[in-house]
């Protein structure tokens, strides 16, 4: 029944079926194949649910599965969102991409927002601060049939960017932030423009209920919080009940939660705790891409919980692999890239410190199969070690802004025009 079941998720609309068992088959490499139907009950667990969903609608786009992939910088590029969308369903956005350099077609930018041919669904993150430079950028993206949704970052905590006013610091400046989403939204025309936030600065300059509001009517197609401050950055637990407060206060458009779901339970928890419409996944899914298949299967009825071998593991981490280099047009830049995902990918697997360093010092795709080949395939699924938080949370730091920034919600002639170096650089998380 359990098999039957999950391969109807897997046909079902707006779920891209993958190999059977929801592992993608061997690389290239040839030592082990993919789960065959007889070692489905071995990778998954189920358990019923009945935390059914409608379908998600974001603008003319419907999600059957109503999950968002958050953008992450250096991770969200075409290869990491194909390798997921083999695994589950739902929209998968872009790194942050940055309108003045997008407006500026700087090559990076410009291979930033190409997608393959398999992505239907096209969605770009921009990051901006001024009106008119993020009008251009959406009227670009519009104008020549790049993107199918787009999305506005007022959420990205880096010091780099709010210090110059940008990401979660500019909510504050609600008459900017307004500017902003409205030139967009009119730019945008018919195709779905959405925002990401955060609740605010830190826990005495909140913003999300205003900025939400201002969002919802200049006529955005959804809203996605962030339930941390920029002060707060990855660290202690999210606050969850924000997320419903929000939902209280918008009426008109979904809104989406993002923060600490690190399985398909905590993202089925966070829907019945806060009564939004859908959830945005980020660090949850680092080494860990069969997420989005627990999730797709965990809204439609079946929490069915991805329990890999180390052989699958390896098998995913070289495909990972393949689709950079793929992605970069160079196996040894893709290599470099996939080094950062070693410690995600691995953790909590019998998988030595040598080996572990050999693998985050590889350089070509033939030296990562020997590494490969020598693990044990049929290690386990090592349960709690590999599960929880990935990434690093930090501590609560205090958030870098311009001189003064904190003394007005308006924003001065001056002031704003030293905003616009904020934009110089391609990605800005």
């Amino acid at each position: 029944m359990l098999r039957r079941r999950f391969l109807r998720h897997l046909t079902a609309p707006g779920c891209t079926r993958g190999p059977v068992g929801g592992f993608p088959p061997t690389a290239g490499r040839g030592e082990r194949t993919q789960p065959g139907l007889g070692e489905l009950d071995k990778m998954k667990t189920s358990t019923p649910t009945q935390n059914l969903m409608s379908p998600l609608r974001i603008g003319d786009i419907e999600l059957d599965v109503p999950v968002v992939l958050a953008p992450m910088a250096g991770i969200t590029n075409t290869a990491f969102r194909r390798l997921c969308r083999e695994y589950g369903a739902g929209l998968y956005v872009s790194e942050m991409i940055t309108s003045r350099a997008l407006v500026e077609r700087t090559p990076e930018s410009m291979r930033l927002i190409t997608h393959h041919e398999s992505e239907k669904t096209r969605s770009i993150q921009l990051y901006g601060v001024d009106p008119k430079t993020v009008s251009e950028a959406v009227t670009m993206l519009v104008a020549e049939d790049r993107a199918d949704h787009i999305d506005l970052n007022f959420g990205c905590p880096v010091p780099k960017v709010t210090r110059k006013g940008g990401g979660a610091a500019l909510p504050w400046k609600i008459t900017l932030f307004r500017e902003i989403v409205e030139a967009a939204v009119k730019a945008a025309g018919d195709i779905p423009l959405t925002v990401k936030m955060r609740k605010g600065i830190d826990s005495d300059h909140l913003t999300y209920l205003e900025a939400g509001r201002v969002a919802e009517g200049a006529g955005v197609a959804a809203i996605a919080l962030h339930a941390r401050t920029a002060a707060d950055y990855y660290s202690g637990q999210a606050d969850w009940s924000a997320i419903a407060t929000l939902k209280n206060a918008i009426t008109s458009v979904p809104v989406l939660g993002n923060g600490d779901i690190w399985s398909a339970a905590d993202a089925l928890r966070m829907v019945e705790e806060t009564g939004c419409d859908g959830v945005v996944v980020g660090r949850g899914c680092l080494g860990r891409p069969w997420l989005f298949g627990d999730l797709a299967a965990a809204f439609r009825g079946d929490v069915l919980k991805a329990e890999p071998t180390l052989g699958q593991v390896a098998d995913a981490f070289r495909r990972h692999a393949e689709l950079l280099t793929e992605f970069f047009d160079s196996e040894e830049r893709a290599c470099r890239d996939v080094r950062k995902h070693v410690a995600w990918y691995f953790k909590g697997y019998p998988v030595g410190g040598d080996l572990r360093a050999s693998l985050a010092s590889v350089v070509s795709l033939e030296q990562l199969d020997e590494l490969l080949a020598t693990m044990d395939p049929d290690q386990p699924y090592p349960g709690i070690g590999a599960e929880g938080q990935r990434g690093r949370a930090g501590s609560p730091k205090k958030t870098s802004l311009p001189e003064r920034w904190l003394d007005s919600r308006d924003i001065a002639g001056a002031e704003r025009s030293n905003l616009t170096e904020g934009e110089g650089d391609t990605s800005g998380g």
